[in-house]
């Protein structure tokens, strides 16, 4: 009896600690996403065939005034919206169809608007992304102000860059590379994405400015949560004392500008770090999947409600330039059709846009079965 208990308590604890807040971040970000394609499809004047949170099966749903089935499918990974003259979910035509319709059929038909229109009903789906994380980091903002804590240095560890570089305690941090420093945490994050690369910072000394010039190393550090990350590393620490941080209110205008940067900054570091894995100066083992966002989702979820709101933030962003790829089968890739269709004068052939789709088919499921491979490793180095 106590074995079965003991189950149903871990499974209950599993439930609520990570499946829970994982369905929550993800449903917020795919929503959105999904809410763009389809209201500049409605603004288009394409008719709507459905709207669904999840592939597969439909678990339930309903129909609008327009005739668009809203619905919410079993497989909770992603979600689609197909207009009418869609032959699949990945919005792919069916020449038989498009060739048989009325006039009428053809004013609501997706593959016979202009290739603007078609272009901006792909690219809001990004779009609406960053516009989602731009408003959860200016409400986060707005309402919590920004923390705020000198960046001090008050002590150096031996042989690191910050010694090397001359770093002195009590020096004061004001700029990096010529760019304001706010705040210990606005150094940190510069100088954890700059592993290698050479800084210029300026110091408030005293009465005194100086410059030094600083190589942030390569570390691998664990967070409180066991997590292991590769970050750059200075090798300065800041203590905390009473009254060392402190919380600035923040006005709605000032706040959307700090959600404009804060949704650049993420967008910044994940193309910085795709880039050094093609470059040989990152590891893909930090590649994740769902499995993976999950574990995090739980993680933040114990921190509060505000965390996982700011994680839904930075996964929006994370989806949003993610689709935007060029590979097939994303909405990057069907931009990319229209590219070419604009210079040509005319979309490519029904064969090419085939063999596209099945090209990024095998991309996507590579892409998945690599991130989940890293997920598991990852759980069992844990």
């Amino acid at each position: 009896m106590d074995f079965f208990l003991n189950s149903f308590n871990a499974l209950s604890h599993g439930l609520i600690g990570y499946i829970i807040p994982f369905l929550f971040v993800l449903t917020i970000v795919v929503f959105f996403h999904e809410l763009g394609h389809f209201l500049v499809a409605r603004w288009a004047g394409v008719k709507v065939l459905t709207f669904s949170l999840g592939f597969g099966p439909e678990l339930f749903g309903f129909n609008d005034r327009h005739g668009t089935r809203w619905k919410v499918s079993a497989i909770p990974l992603g979600g689609y919206v197909k207009f009418f003259g869609d032959e699949s979910e990945a919005s792919t035509p069916s020449a038989d169809t498009l060739q048989t319709m009325t006039a009428e059929e053809r004013k609501v038909s997706f593959h016979h608007k202009g290739v603007g229109a078609r272009a901006a009903i792909v690219a809001a789906g990004p779009i609406a992304n960053f516009l989602l994380a731009i408003v959860i980091f200016a409400a986060l903002f707005t309402f919590f102000g920004k923390p705020s804590q000198t960046a001090r240095v008050d002590s150096i560890q031996e042989n690191s860059a910050a010694s090397a570089a001359g770093f002195k305690p009590g020096d004061v941090v004001t700029a990096i590379n010529g760019d304001p420093i706010e705040s210990f945490t606005d150094m940190q994050r510069i100088v954890s994405t700059k592993a290698g690369t050479p800084l210029v910072f300026t110091i408030k000394r005293g009465d005194e400015v100086v410059k030094l010039n600083g190589t942030p190393q390569l570390r691998e550090i664990k967070d409180s949560f066991g997590n292991v990350h590769r970050v750059g590393i200075l090798g300065i620490t800041r203590a905390t004392g009473p009254g060392d941080t402190v919380t600035k209110p923040v006005n709605p205008a000032t706040a959307v500008w700090l959600g404009v940067k804060e949704t650049w900054f993420v967008v910044d570091r994940t193309v910085a770090y795709i880039g050094g894995i093609f470059t040989g100066r990152e590891n893909a083992d930090q590649v994740g999947g769902p499995i993976r966002i999950a574990q995090i989702s739980g993680q933040v979820a114990t921190i509060g409600l505000s965390a996982l709101i700011h994680l839904a933030a930075v996964l929006s962003v994370s989806i949003g330039l993610l689709n935007l790829f060029p590979v097939p089968l994303l909405d990057g890739g069907h931009l990319l059709f229209y590219a070419v269709e604009a210079i040509r004068g005319k979309p490519l052939s029904e064969r090419s846009q085939e063999l596209g789709f099945r090209v990024g088919l095998a991309l996507v499921l590579m892409l998945m079965l690599f991130a989940t491979y890293n997920d598991i490793l990852h759980l069992a180095a844990s």
